[in-house]
């Protein structure tokens, strides 16, 4: 079949067509769709969806799912990985019973992300575990496919790394349906030599997984991901990994350069021997890849080798910050061969200035005026990942930190043990059950006092309506325990707790005036639905 499908709609085709049985992850831009779209087709198709509260617990229960037979995907934004790397180490030792492929989507630029402008290949280095890049949905959909045989001929988890312009790329995907199925059951052979890392097995574990890179890597070089077009005989070469490479042949068509292109679709481990055999005969070489130089790196090393007369090229005429795209790959192909390049000609469009802002109705606008005219001269306030990140935006202009999911709360304890000050953390639901809650137990345990302010719009709203623990469903519609934030705030030692309606601005002025003079701990959950899921359909 053809079908134009985004790149996400593209990786869930390959994961059906591998066989996956259970798929896990948290919501994150630009990843969201594949557990979104997933929840809608997982009766049909037999497959076991969830949002779990966080990355670590998604990876967590899919390591269980493979320990027990069942073929797994997880799915999560750049920063992610970052919370799911304390599972996701050990895993890669033990490696897997079962197919995993664990998906990973960066965001250059930083459209949707905040705090860093994160390049998530690092880990196949940190982690020793196989990393493919596709260019294009028809490439997310093939890749797919392949980290699942990757995995199974090697019993090793495989990171499908993707982009923004590759995840939420539209093009024609060829592909192939796969009907109903019952869901498989699995189980779990109890096997300690295999999935305990206690000393001294554990160095033992290294070594094997050591061995299997050296023949993932023999793999690699054999394999129809990477490969070579232009002209065999040309004395330019350009090496190009991800969506790199779509730019890079179109600035060798726009040039009309005599080129030879190597496409990478293995990350790690290279396929060092093809590397070696193209860049022969060579006299200049382009690396085009975004962010950081890691490729560009290794060919240089290789370079000594194989070609040590070569002049490589690479991030002294590429930006290391932000997106490339076809024009800079222009502009760097230019000066290595002299050709004559115009930028390209836009018309500038004047626009009027704008920034992200609050929902029409959302709740949200109660809150922050409120917080903001109550607190004490010198507040400080803390922001959280979400909807709430706007608050450091104008008209309210708040937040005097941002950091990761969750660390509003554990910020905001050590300033308390720090200063005199009063702060108040500022949090929603969702980053609550995802990773507020070890934050709140140690300003408890720790006898801080900060103000914590939970924005309770009954959803994990700036993802795209997910859902949580705090909602009464699951992803896949089942009615659940509708876990209470007061409650687990009661259970974590907090003794001032109030739950309100946001819209009674008299009493939540009320309240915070109290709670900011507590000796301890304070929590006040703002109770309102997101304006955006109240609407009638």
């Amino acid at each position: 079949m053809k079908e134009v499908l985004l790149g996400n709609e593209a990786i869930i085709k390959g994961a059906l067509k591998a066989g996956v049985d259970f798929v896990s992850g948290y919501p994150g831009c630009p990843s969201a769709e594949i557990g979104d779209d997933f929840a809608k087709i997982a009766k049909e198709k037999g497959v076991y969806v969830e949002w779990s509260t966080n990355e670590k617990t998604g990876l967590e229960a899919a390591i269980g799912a493979s320990f027990s037979g069942l073929k797994s995907l997880v799915n999560m934004k750049s920063f992610g990985i970052n919370v799911c790397s304390d599972a996701l180490l050990p895993l890669a030792y033990t490696g897997t019973k079962a197919p995993m492929v664990i998906v990973v989507a960066d965001d250059p630029s930083c459209w949707s992300s905040a705090q860093t402008e994160q390049n998530s290949r690092a880990y196949a280095f940190l982690g020793h575990i196989p990393v493919l890049e596709p260019a294009d949905p028809q490439e997310c959909y093939d890749f797919t496919k392949l980290g699942f045989e990757i995995s199974e001929k090697f019993n090793i988890p495989v990171i499908l790394r993707t982009v923004t312009r590759a995840a939420h790329q539209r093009a024609v995907v060829e592909f192939e349906e796969v009907g109903k199925k019952e869901r498989k059951i699995g189980k779990f052979i109890k096997d300690p030599h295999q999935f305990s890392t206690m000393p001294p097995r554990v160095l033992e574990m290294k070594k094997e997984l050591l061995e299997k890179i050296k023949k993932i890597s023999a793999y690699v070089e054999k394999s129809k991901a990477n490969f070579i077009s232009g002209n065999k005989k040309s004395k330019i070469g350009i090496i190009a990994s991800g969506i790199s490479f779509l730019y890079s042949m179109e600035a060798v068509e726009e040039l009309k350069i005599d080129a030879q292109v190597l496409k990478l679709g293995f990350f790690y481990p290279l396929p060092e021997k093809l590397i070696a055999n193209f860049i022969k005969g060579k006299n200049k070489l382009l690396v085009v890849e975004e962010l950081d130089p890691y490729v560009e790196k290794e060919i240089m090393r290789i370079a000594k080798t194989a070609n040590p007369k070569i002049k490589i090229f690479g991030k002294d005429l590429l930006s290391e910050i932000g997106e490339l795209n076809a024009e800079d790959v222009c502009a760097a192909l230019a000066k290595i061969t002299g050709k004559k390049f115009k930028k390209f000609s836009v018309r500038p469009l004047i626009l009027p200035k704008r920034t992200a802002r609050l929902c029409e109705g959302c709740p949200y606008w109660y809150i922050f005026p409120t917080v903001k005219r109550v607190a004490p001269e010198g507040t400080i306030f803390g922001g959280d990942i979400g909807c709430n990140m706007i608050a450091g935006l104008a008209p309210h202009s708040m937040h005097d930190y941002l950091f990761c999911m969750g660390s509003s709360i554990g910020i905001s304890h050590g300033v308390k043990k720090s200063t005199n000050q009063k702060v108040i953390s500022l949090m929603g639901d969702g980053t609550f059950f995802h990773s507020g809650i070890a934050g709140l137990i140690n300003a408890v345990y720790n006898k801080s006092n900060p103000l914590m302010i939970v924005l309770d719009n009954r959803i994990t709203a700036m993802t795209g309506h997910q859902s949580n623990p705090g909602m009464g469903k699951t992803l896949m519609g089942q009615d659940t325990q509708e876990l209470q934030i007061a409650d687990i705030a009661s259970a974590c030692g907090v003794k001032n707790i109030k739950v309100l309606d946001p819209i009674n601005i008299k009493e939540l002025e009320a309240v915070i005036k109290e709670f900011l003079e507590k000796e301890e701990v304070s929590l006040i959950v703002c109770k309102r639905i997101c304006a955006l899921l109240a609407r009638p359909n």
